[in-house]
């Protein structure tokens, strides 16, 4: 609950930068909506509701930072639990501030956070490509058919099906969550020996 709880609030307050970050990507060579950073915060205040302009797509942002947060830490936790418990000695090795506590070994941390992460990407990647295509909006044809996350939902299925509609492109997020996701958890656990935590 901790996790998505902190999980939630850092996307609700950096919510903004990322619609602007998607749109600046989104545009093609030679078709430029926006001419920078500051002229893309003021096109989509001005011409997509203001201040809540900034926030499409929000609701399937925070529904999948949820599960992906909570799944994420509670795959990693269940893996440390159940290797140290199993294979103590495989797997782990006393901790540098505590030795009457195990830890896992710097390369099983590294395998358990990226397992974690991409477990939990998988669960929650609907919600991603739900709201990568509401933070488009007016910039793509058929966004009148996708104004809420639902009727979104329903047509990238409905039009494109799970695969190549509901988790396209997740081979290619693999690639960048695995590794931050291992990053994470191994500095966490690290962070946690320095700071005398175990």
């Amino acid at each position: 609950m901790a996790g998505s709880m902190a999980g939630m609030t850092a996307v609700i307050c950096t919510y903004p930068l990322d619609m602007v970050r998607v749109r600046l990507a989104f545009q093609v060579k030679g078709e430029h909506t926006y001419s920078g950073i500051i002229h893309a915060f003021k096109t989509i205040y001005a011409k997509e509701g203001g201040f809540l302009g900034f926030y499409r797509g929000l609701m399937p942002t925070i529904l999948g930072m949820a599960p992906y947060a909570g799944v994420s830490f509670f795959t990693f936790g269940t893996l440390k639990s159940v290797g140290l418990s199993y294979a103590p000695t495989l797997l782990g090795r006393p901790s540098s501030d505590n030795p009457n506590v195990l830890v896992l070994k710097t390369h099983i941390n590294l395998l358990c956070g990226g397992v974690a992460g991409a477990i939990a990407q998988t669960i929650s990647y609907p919600f991603d490509v739900t709201r990568r295509r509401m933070q488009l909006g007016t910039v793509l044809p058929e966004f009148e058919k996708c104004l809420t996350m639902w009727e979104t939902m329903k047509y990238v299925y409905g039009h494109h099906g799970i695969r190549k509609g509901l988790y396209r492109g997740l081979s290619l997020n693999y690639i960048r969550c695995v590794p931050s996701q291992a990053v994470a958890f191994t500095t966490y656990e690290l962070m946690k020996q320095f700071f005398h935590l175990n």
